[in-house]
């Protein structure tokens, strides 16, 4: 149910063609907010907002993304970064060109779109920042060396940023998923499944066995917690790693048991 807690807010979701960033803009869609989304592929419009391509590795694209968005809404109150990709890899085996690719888009990417909102936001007075990090930044396990660097990244360059514009009034934070059932999840138990020989039901419950509430999340679950830290609710929180891992803490990886 709909408690307008982003009436008339304009929004930027990048990475919204499916998962956390799909039911995100959903969610503030239905709070009030005039909705943009963003990403590669492009994302199914929301409501009446664009729906433009952008591959977040190219400053270009992204430039012009917030361009058309400020020229659609006349602002942007809140940008969610949600433009993420995973690979599977530990310390001694590391793909220099996967590390490249991973850090691109999981930190580049973040770090680009941040960059090119920052402006506007300090000139209208305010706004609001949540990156997508992980809670792998803080739970690193094996097959994880490459992602969980990257989503680290994103955590620290949250937190800088959060100190260095919240006296202008931008609020900048920073959502720390754990398993959360989403396409790219999915495609983790497949390739668990195939890396130990078992169904993907069994690599599910495998994985599920170590979450205090015994499964995943729900991307409306993460929808949820972005709402909040968007939203005039936080409005003295800055600079926070929100973990939202359904009470697992343990190491990130379908691989550690």
């Amino acid at each position: 149910m709909s408690s307008g807690r982003l009436q008339g807010k304009a929004c930027l979701v990048v990475g919204a063609a499916s998962g956390i960033g799909a039911a995100v803009a959903a969610r503030f869609a239905s709070e009030g907010a005039r909705v943009a989304v963003a990403g590669w592929p492009r994302p199914q419009p929301v409501g009446d907002g664009p729906a433009l391509d952008c591959d977040v590795t190219d400053d270009a694209a992204v430039r012009a993304t917030v361009a058309a968005v400020i020229s659609a809404f006349g602002r942007i109150d809140v940008l969610v970064n949600c433009a993420g990709i995973v690979r599977n890899d530990d310390a001694a085996d590391i793909d220099d060109a996967d590390w490249r690719r991973l850090h691109e888009v999981n930190l580049g990417g973040t770090m680009r779109c941040q960059r090119a909102v920052l402006p506007g936001m300090v000139a209208q007075g305010g706004g609001a920042i949540v990156n997508i990090a992980s809670v792998a930044a803080f739970n690193a396990g094996a097959g994880m060396a490459s992602y969980a660097a990257s989503k680290a990244g994103v955590v620290a360059l949250t937190r800088s940023a959060a100190q260095a514009y919240g006296p202008r009034g931008v609020r900048v934070n920073a959502l720390c998923p754990g398993w959360v059932d989403t396409p790219m999840s999915r495609q983790e138990m497949r390739d668990l499944a195939a890396e130990h020989g078992i169904s993907e039901e069994a690599a599910h419950a495998r994985t599920v066995a170590r979450i205090a509430l015994g499964r995943m999340a729900s991307a409306e679950e993460m929808a949820g917690a972005c709402l909040f830290l968007a939203s005039d609710e936080a409005s003295f929180v800055t600079g926070a790693a929100l973990v939202a891992d359904g009470g697992a803490r343990v190491p990130a990886s379908a691989r550690s048991a």
